[in-house]
This record gives structure tokens, C-alpha cells and sequence, in this order.
């Protein structure tokens, strides 16, 4: 074998070995007492990960103990296995006499012989070895099992069975495997017919473990995101072990995990300033008790910061705030704790079970802006957004939902940050779009760049039916520029439009504080959002049709733990946002 394909199939082995979490699986303590020293070389070779070496060792053992040879042949070829030599597995293997193994034994060859024939593309002799019972197997064993059968599955085109596979798999791993895993799964639904997903999600029941990776293998085909549709609010029923009401599961100690300094340091403090609010405001009593940790900078600082609160007693913890942060700290081997994190995920795995992520994501607004427009009759639009990372998942969220609901998108055009003149670009965008009722422009941009395009828009009569994300509103009144946007409506959190009953009212803390004002009244309100989701979590995680009225929209947990918002609607009308009338009215919120 040429030497650089040996050093990939090295390479892919202990990828392999990595992913799987499981080291190697012990040789049997039964050999041999002719020569115990060697057997024990051969076997420190192994697990120093000197596999060739090894490997030759215990061919030279099976050479000097014809009794035992068939184990230490089959201890040789997982030793080359190790090594990515193929070549030198099925050498060793050759000849090995299956009736004079241990069943475990007889088992670790099958692997091995399934692994050979999924290198030579023979899935379905693969898949044939591979018919073992993999439930009573040791669990390094399992594990190897039921990748091979994933593996084995997708290559001969049962990429559904395959994903089931690898959820099964999922449960039994951990941490970082766990998560590699499920991003796995996504791929491999992500190449079947988006209508088959559609079907089998349709088909499936709510607690079924494939269901939220269809929903992301959908979401990743560009396909719409699930819509939050929650009829019943938390805490209006009665218990008798709940005296707060149903659902209400108070905390004692709540960790808030926030970085103190670098560049969210102003986000953290908004964030914390609104969940303190929470917190005073709270009307049960008696109140937790909320300490404060630095998440630090990086991902090995959130994790220390987790550990850190949960051995000083705390039985929830919320945070931390960035993203790969949310990921490390899930990605845990286990959760003592559960955790209610400040940001989706990196790579949208899901929540642990118990666990929950919330953020305040640009897709949630876009793909309910297109089910507004098409819930008012608009079937052809136009997209407009600014060039940026939040746009473009505007962008890219409201085709989805659109198209889903049999809507057409005319033009998709991008501006430029320095831009004033708009005028190509508007034809570009609106060139095949009518000044009927049933044509509409979405937008995803700041004031000051909408606020030059509104104008331009009008001189192209195309300013009439004009939808935004929250982004186009900075959050303080300021009519006299604002005038440019009369007529756009936006999604946005209700608590800025006192919107909400029973909480504080955003003009009160506003005048007071600096972190309720302008853009960070968002971020307050997310805050005010966390302190509020923490004793329903266990509920919203259990029944999805629940919500909480919160700040930030109406507040309930998909089946992959993540917090979704339904937001109010408003609109601008001389220069003021004002909620738009007959749009979602907020009811009282439980009280703090």
C-alpha cells in the first residue's frame, strides 16, 4: 500500500477512534502463561498507540501459541485497524477460525470484517455482518456497531434508517461526540427529497427523537422554519402542589453567567440590569437567590464558570452569552445543572435535555414577517436587506418561509453600507413587481440606511406595503428622522410598547436607566425574558403549546430546546411606532 494512502487511513482511524470517545477495547486477561511478559508488551505497545508495533507483536505471539492463535491474530488486526492498514487487518485476519473464539471475540471480528467491507464499497455484505444484537453488547462495541450501520445504511441509500441509526447512537454519546453526532444526523437528511422530510415529520409523533432533525435538515435546505403556534399561557390553572399556578417550578439559587469585560460587555450588562428588574419585581416569595459569574472570554472560561456554580450550590444556571460559549457549556459529558443559555448554539445542536437555548436571532422576525405579508394576501415580493451576517439570515429565513407558502420572490438585492443612491438597485429588486395588493417588499436594515431608501422607494410608488425586521427601529423616539419610515411595519418586542400587562412598564424603567433605552431596551427585555423563563422551563419543555408572555413576544420551547417569539406588530405613522392595530395583544404576564 502506497505510503500516503496508509497515512490517511491512519488519519481517518483515529478520527474515527476520537469520535467514537471509547479508547480501544481490552484484550482478554485469559492467555497464555508461557510467555506473560510478551503478551504484556504487546499490550503496552497498544495502548501507547505503538499500533504497528503491536500488531506485529501479537502476530508473533499467535506464530508461538498455536492454541491462542486465532486471539492474538484478532488482537493484531485491531491493533493495524488502529494504524489505518486495512491491508494488514485482512492479512491478519485471514485464516482466524471463528469457532475458536470467545462470543465477544467472535463479535470484534465482525466489526472488523463490516469495516473491510465498507472500505471495498460492499455495503450490503457490511450491513449483513453488522445484523448483530447491539443492545446487550459492551458499549465501546456498541458504539462501533451502530456507526458502521449508519455508515453501511447511507451508502446504500437508506439515508433515513441511517439517521435513525445515528440517533440511537446519539444517546449514548457525550459532550463534544454528541454534538459532532447530531450535526451528522442533519447532513444526512439534508440529501432526501424536502417533501419525503415534510412527510415523515408530518408522520411522526411529537416525542420522536428524529423529529427536530428533520426540522433543522429542513431549515439547512433553505425550506421554512417550524412556526411557534402556543394557545395556552403558563400559570392559569390551578394545582394543588402548585400554589403559584400550573407549571410554576421555583428556583433557589440561579447563577447568572455573563462576561464582565471585552466587547459584550455592554450587551451583559443590559442583559443583567433587565434580569435584576425580573427579579425585584417578582411578587413570590420567598425570591432566589441570583449570584453573578464572569463567562469570561472563551469557551474553557464558561465551562470553569459553570462548574464553579454549580459546586457553590446553584440548582439553575443562566447563560453564558456567546455562542460557542452555549456550545461548550452543552457539549458537558453531563448537566447537573440545567441551564438556560443566552444564545443559540455554534452549530444549532440541541438543547440537553432540561435545558433550553434564547436569543434574540434575526431568523424568528423574517419568517414571521413573510407569514404576515402572506396572512395579509401578499404573494409576490421583493427582498432588500443590507450586506451583513443578521441580513443575510433575514434574507435567507423569509425565502424559506415565503416560498414554503406558495409565495413568489421577485427580485433579492443587497445595499451597500455607504450607499446613498439606490436607485439601480430598486430596479433590480421591484423591476417584476406589480403596485397591486398582492405585492409586497421585505426589508432587514438600520434606520439610517432605511431611512435613505423609504424615500427612493416612494419615487417607484413601491413604499406602500413595506415589512421590516426589528432592526429598522432604534428603539427611542425620534419623529423627525423617523418620518422617512411612515408606513413600514415591523415585528418587535412588545415590552417596548408597554405591551405587555403585569410587567414593568418599559416608560418607567426607561427614564431611569441607561440599559432600557434605545437599542439595549431589547437586550433589557431579554433579561426581564430569562429571569421569567426560569421556573417554567420543565413546563414549556413538556408542552409546547404553552407560552409565556414575556417581554420579548409570547415565549415557548420547540422539541430541540430552543426558546421561539411571537412577536407584536407595529408601524410607523408620523414618525412614532405605534403597535399596529388588531396585532397580537399580549396577556398578563405571571407575576414576578
Amino acid at each position: 500500500m502506497p505510503a500516503n494512502v496508509r497515512l490517511l487511513l491512519r488519519a481517518i482511524a483515529l478520527v474515527f477512534l476520537c469520535f467514537l470517545g471509547t479508547g480501544c477495547v481490552d484484550m482478554e486477561s485469559s492467555r497464555p502463561d508461557a510467555q506473560p511478559g510478551a503478551a504484556a508488551d504487546a499490550e503496552q505497545l497498544y495502548r501507547n498507540g505503538d499500533y504497528e508495533r503491536a500488531g506485529h507483536a501479537y502476530l508473533a505471539l499467535a506464530d508461538a501459541h498455536r492454541d491462542a492463535r486465532d486471539s492474538y491474530r484478532l488482537r493484531a488486526a485491531e491493533a493495524f485497524r488502529e494504524e489505518g492498514n486495512l491491508d494488514a487487518v485482512a492479512t491478519a485476519l485471514d485464516g482466524v477460525q471463528m469457532r475458536h473464539l470467545a462470543r465477544d471475540e467472535q463479535t470484534r471480528v465482525d466489526l472488523l470484517q463490516a469495516e473491510l467491507a465498507l472500505s471495498k464499497h460492499d455495503n450490503a455484505r457490511a450491513l449483513t455482518l453488522l445484523t448483530i444484537p447491539d443492545k446487550d453488547l459492551p458499549r465501546p462495541l456498541r458504539l462501533r456497531a451502530l456507526e458502521l450501520r449508519a455508515r453501511a445504511q447511507v451508502n446504500s441509500g437508506d439515508a433515513l434508517g441511517s439517521a435513525r441509526t445515528r440517533a440511537t447512537l446519539g444517546t449514548l454519546l457525550e459532550g463534544k461526540d454528541r454534538a459532532q453526532n447530531a450535526k451528522q444526523i442533519v447532513n444526512t437528511l439534508a440529501q432526501l427529497d424536502p417533501n419525503l422530510l415534510k412527510q415523515q415529520s408530518a408522520s411522526m409523533l411529537p416525542n420522536d427523537p428524529l423529529r427536530p432533525y428533520i426540522d433543522d435538515a429542513l431549515v439547512n435546505n433553505g425550506l421554512a422554519s417550524p412556526l411557534a403556534n402556543p394557545n395556552q399561557p403558563v400559570g392559569t390553572l390551578n394545582e394543588p402542589n402548585a400554589p403559584n399556578g400550573e407549571g410554576y417550578r421555583p428556583a433557589r439559587v440561579i447563577a447568572l453567567l455573563l462576561p464582565v469585560g471585552g466587547q459584550l460587555r455592554g450587551v451583559a450588562q443590559a442583559i443583567r440590569d433587565g434580569f435584576f428588574a425580573g427579579l425585584f419585581s417578582d411578587t413570590h416569595l420567598p425570591r432566589p437567590e441570583v449570584r453573578v459569574y464572569d463567562s469570561g472570554a472563551n469557551e474553557a472560561d464558561a465551562v470553569a464558570s459553570y462548574q464553579r456554580a454549580v459546586s457553590e450550590g446553584a440548582d439553575h444556571v443562566v447563560g453564558p452569552l456567546r455562542r460557542d460559549a452555549v456550545s461548550a457549556v452543552f457539549a458537558q459529558a453531563k448537566l447537573p445543572v440545567p441551564v438556560l443559555a443566552l444564545n443559540q448554539p455554534e452549530h444549532g445542536e440541541p438543547a440537553p435535555a432540561g435545558s433550553a437555548a434564547f436569543g434574540l436571532i434575526p431568523d424568528t422576525e423574517a419568517v414571521q414577517a413573510a407569514q404576515h405579508m402572506i396572512d395579509r394576501g401578499i404573494t409576490r415580493a421583493a427582498i432588500i436587506v443590507s450586506s451583513n451576517d443578521w441580513a443575510e439570515r433575514a434574507a435567507a429565513a423569509f425565502r424559506a418561509q415565503f416560498e414554503a407558502q406558495h409565495g413568489v420572490i421577485v427580485g433579492d438585492v443587497r445595499l451597500r453600507e455607504g450607499d446613498v443612491n439606490f436607485s439601480a438597485t430598486i430596479r433590480q429588486a421591484v423591476g417584476g413587481l406589480a403596485t397591486t395588493e398582492d405585492s409586497g417588499i421585505f426589508i432587514s436594515m438600520l434606520p439610517q440606511q432605511a431611512r435613505l431608501l423609504l424615500p427612493q422607494l416612494r419615487l417607484v410608488n413601491q413604499a406602500d406595503r413595506v415589512f421590516a425586521t426589528s432592526h429598522i427601529f432604534s428603539g427611542v423616539l425620534n419623529a423627525g428622522l423617523d418620518h422617512d419610515l411612515d408606513g413600514v411595519e415591523f415585528c418587535d418586542a412588545p415590552w417596548l410598547f408597554d405591551a405587555v400587562v403585569g410587567m414593568p412598564r418599559h416608560s418607567d424603567i426607561a427614564a431611569s436607566l441607561d440599559s432600557a433605552r434605545g437599542a439595549g431596551a431589547r437586550l433589557f427585555a431579554m433579561g426581564l425574558d430569562a429571569y421569567g423563563l426560569v421556573p417554567y422551563l420543565d413546563w414549556l419543555g413538556q408542552h409546547h403549546d404553552s407560552y409565556l408572555p414575556g417581554a420579548t413576544g409570547q415565549l415557548t420551547t420547540d422539541s430541540n430546546g430552543r426558546v421561539q417569539r411571537l412577536l407584536v406588530w407595529a408601524r410607523f405613522q408620523d414618525g412614532v411606532a405605534q403597535p399596529v392595530n388588531g396585532s397580537l395583544q399580549m396577556s398578563a404576564a405571571p407575576a414576578h
